[in-house]
């Protein structure tokens, strides 16, 4: 029986790069959209983010409380099981807003994977600089999320490369359900999770 030739990764067996931040399994080899809901539920306003592929399917949820200092965000894949943990960190010096990103529930540096800054609190239009956990100190960012809902342009860029954009944005239509939801349109070989990631800490923050 012949050995089965080793299979290609994702970039040599397509020809186009795979952007595998969070894991390489939610890279996918098509140009794919999303759709984001945001719910809040119960007294305390507990969030919680359903996101659905085209058919409908439950890909990832993401919870967390408005009332958490630290806004801390939790995402989960549609059976339940952690993928990783957003919480906000302030720097006492500068009073600059960070978000760091970690592995499932940890909270420790060596789960770090990547970190979200806003470029600067006065830019008329809001951009999140992403740094990964290897590079976090540094001043050059790797990937870049620019502009809100208001200007109906949200878009995430590997430096001049647009990866993915928000090409749909549903505000709350009915107040006593508060519900919201945006369609995400995301290249192909480009981690959803990453992107979804992104997503949120922009909505958390009501920088759209």
């Amino acid at each position: 029986m012949e050995a089965s030739a080793p299979e290609l990764p994702l970039e040599q067996a397509h020809g186009f790069p795979m952007i595998s931040v969070v894991e390489d399994n939610f890279c996918v080899t098509y140009s794919t959209e999303v759709t984001v809901n945001k719910k809040y539920r119960g007294l305390f306003l507990n969030q919680r983010y359903e996101v659905l592929d085209v058919n409908g399917n439950l890909l990832l949820q993401v919870d967390g409380s408005s009332l958490d200092v630290r806004k801390k965000r939790l995402m989960r894949d549609a059976a339940g099981s952690p993928i990783l943990t957003m919480r906000e960190k302030i720097n006492l010096v500068t009073l600059r807003h960070r978000w760091m990103v970690h592995r499932g529930k940890s909270l420790e540096e060596k789960d770090l994977i990547f970190g979200v800054q806003r470029s600067h609190p006065l830019d008329m239009k809001p951009r999140l600089d992403v740094f990964m956990a290897t590079n976090i100190n540094e001043f050059i960012s790797s990937f870049q999320l620019v502009g809100s809902h208001i200007d109906k342009s949200c878009k995430v860029y590997k430096g001049e490369t647009m990866i993915a954009e928000v090409i749909d944005a549903y505000p709350r239509s009915n107040i006593s359900k508060w519900t919201e939801s945006f369609r995400v349109k995301i290249n192909a070989g480009v981690d959803y999770a990453f992107i979804v990631a992104l997503l949120v800490i922009l909505t958390v923050n009501d920088y759209i």
